[in-house]
């Protein structure tokens, strides 16, 4: 389950950005509870899925299959 940051130097910098704002919370959620810490669960699951490939909520992380 290789995961890679998004390849787009400016939307890494930006979510980096939000999440330093934030103490490590999801920058494009409002609710700030355990599953919305980076990584956050619902990547956490769709890394689990092998059929997943694709974003995080925020592209901060990509998941592909090799």
């Amino acid at each position: 389950m290789p995961i890679k940051l998004n390849e787009n130097k400016d939307i890494v910098r930006v979510v980096r950005e939000g999440l330093k704002r934030t103490g490590g919370y999801c920058p494009c959620r409002r609710e700030r509870t355990e599953d919305t810490k980076c990584i956050c669960r619902e990547f956490r699951e769709q890394m689990a899925d092998p059929e997943f490939e694709g974003f995080c909520h925020c592209m901060l992380y990509y998941k592909y299959n090799e």
